[in-house]
C-alpha cells in the first residue's frame, strides 16, 4: 500500500492537516464558549458536556479518517455503490414513523441511543464516491445521453429523499457537488449548460412563487421553511392576511414575522458587534445573555459566536483555515494519479465549500437559514464524522498520488 521509498508520515499533506487541527481547536473552544454560559450546561458532569462530546467526535472521526488512509482509495471505490444504496435505504427508513426521529418539524435522524445518526450527512459522502466511480469511465462514454441521465439519476435520488425529510440545505449542497464533478469528468458542456439553464429557470419560478404569488398558489412546503424564505426575501406576512382581517389579526401576523426573524437578527447583531478584534473569548454579550438563542448558538450560528468574540480578525482567520483546506484539496486533485482520485477530491472540495458558503452566508443574511452545519465548527456527531472522513479521503488520494 505504501511505497518503499516513502514513509506514511511523509505522505500526508501536512499543511492540510495543520489547518484541520486549527479548525478543530477553534471548534472545541467556541462550542465551549457557546454552551458553558448556561448554568444548566455548566452544572452537568464534565463527561456529559457538549464541548467534551465534540472532542470525542473529533477523536473518533480523526481515527476513522486515519484508518481509511491505510486502504487505497480504489478499494474504497469498489464498495462505493454498496455504500450508496445502503444510504438510500437509510434515507427511506428515516422517513418512516417510529424509525426516524422528529425534531423541529423535520424527520432527519435515526435514534441509536448513543447518538442521533443523520443519514443525509453520510449520503453526501456515499454519493461522492459512487459518483466519482461512475464518472471515471472512458470519456467517450460520457458523451452518450443515456450515461448523462444515469448520472443525473444518481444525484436526484438522494436529493429528493433528503428534500422529503425535509432538509433543503443538505439537499441543495448535492447539486453543485454533482455538477462540478460532472464538469471535471468531461461531461459535454452542452448537456450541463442546458441542465443549469433548467435549474436556473426552476429557481427563478420558485422565487417568483414565494415573493409574489398568493399563498394558495405557492409550492407546498413546511410552514417553517416557507417562513424562512419569506423572511429572507423580505415578504410581509400581512400580505397573506384575508381582506377582512381585523387589526388584531394583522398585529399577530407582524409579531409572528418578528419572532420568525429573531434568530437571524440576533446573528447579524452578534457579527456586527464584534468589530475589528472582538469582545474576547467567552465575553460575547449576545451569547452570554441569551439574545443569540442557546439552542442554535453552538451549531447553526457558531460563526456568529466567533465573530462577536474574535471580531473581523478572528472571522478572517477561520476563513483562512478553510481556504487552506480547500486549496490543498484542489492541489491534491491536480496531483491525483487518475480520474477517480481527481473526481473524489473535487467532490469533497465542492461539498466543503458549499457548506462553508451557505452556513456563513446565512449568518450574515446573504443566504436563507437552512440549517447547514459549518464543517468541524458546528456541534454535531454526524457532521463532524463526515467532515473528517471527507478530508481523510483527500489525504488517501494524496498518499497514492501520481509518481508515488
Amino acid at each position: 500500500m505504501f511505497s518503499t521509498g516513502t514513509t506514511p508520515r511523509e505522505s500526508f499533506d501536512r499543511l492540510q492537516i495543520a489547518a484541520l487541527a486549527g479548525l478543530m481547536f477553534v471548534g472545541a473552544a467556541f462550542v465551549f464558549s457557546a454552551t458553558m454560559v448556561s448554568d444548566f450546561a455548566a452544572a452537568q458532569p464534565w463527561y456529559d458536556q457538549t464541548w467534551v462530546r465534540q472532542i470525542v467526535w473529533y477523536a473518533l472521526g480523526f481515527s476513522v479518517a486515519a484508518a481509511m488512509c491505510l486502504l487505497d482509495y480504489h478499494t474504497l471505490a469498489r464498495w462505493s455503490f454498496v455504500a450508496y444504496w445502503a444510504m438510500i435505504i437509510c434515507l427511506v427508513a428515516v422517513l418512516i414513523p417510529h424509525i426516524g426521529s422528529m425534531h423541529f418539524g423535520a424527520r432527519r435522524w435515526i435514534d441509536l441511543r448513543i447518538f442521533q445518526f443523520q443519514p443525509s450527512e453520510f449520503a453526501k459522502l456515499a454519493f461522492i464516491l459512487a459518483g466519482a466511480n461512475f464518472l471515471s469511465r472512458p470519456p467517450d462514454e460520457l458523451k452518450r445521453l443515456e450515461v448523462f441521465w444515469q448520472g443525473i439519476g444518481l444525484l436526484l435520488l438522494p436529493f429528493l429523499l433528503i428534500l422529503k425529510e425535509p432538509d433543503l440545505g443538505s439537499a441543495l449542497v448535492l447539486l453543485p457537488t454533482g455538477l462540478v464533478m460532472m464538469l471535471v469528468a468531461g461531461t459535454p458542456r452542452g448537456y450541463l449548460l442546458k441542465l443549469i439553464g433548467l435549474v436556473g429557470l426552476l429557481a427563478t419560478l420558485f422565487v417568483v412563487d414565494i415573493k409574489f404569488l398568493p399563498a394558495r398558489w405557492q409550492v407546498p412546503m413546511q410552514d417553517y421553511q416557507r417562513n424562512r424564505l419569506l423572511i429572507y426575501f423580505g415578504r410581509d406576512y400581512t400580505d397573506f392576511a384575508p381582506p377582512n382581517a381585523t387589526p388584531a389579526e394583522l398585529r399577530r401576523l407582524k409579531q409572528k414575522q418578528a419572532d420568525d426573524g429573531y434568530n437571524i437578527r440576533q446573528a447579524l447583531i452578534s457579527v456586527g458587534s464584534g468589530g475589528l478584534t472582538g469582545k474576547g473569548w467567552r465575553q460575547g454579550t449576545q451569547n452570554a445573555l441569551g439574545y443569540l438563542p442557546r439552542a442554535v448558538a453552538h451549531n447553526d450560528f457558531i460563526f456568529s459566536v466567533i465573530a462577536e468574540e474574535e471580531g473581523f480578525v478572528g472571522s478572517v482567520a477561520v476563513l483562512a483555515l478553510y481556504a487552506v483546506v480547500l486549496f490543498t484539496g484542489l492541489r491534491i486533485a491536480g496531483q491525483a494519479r487518475d480520474r477517480l482520485g481527481k473526481l473524489v477530491a473535487v467532490g469533497v472540495v465542492t461539498l466543503i465549500f458549499s457548506h462553508v458558503f451557505i452556513n456563513i452566508g446565512m449568518n450574515i443574511r446573504i443566504m436563507p437559514v437552512t440549517g447547514v452545519p459549518l464543517p468541524l465548527l458546528s456541534y454535531g456527531g454526524s457532521s463532524v464524522l463526515c467532515s473528517l472522513i471527507a478530508v481523510g479521503l483527500m489525504q488517501n488520494i494524496h498518499i497514492h498520488r501520481k509518481g508515488y
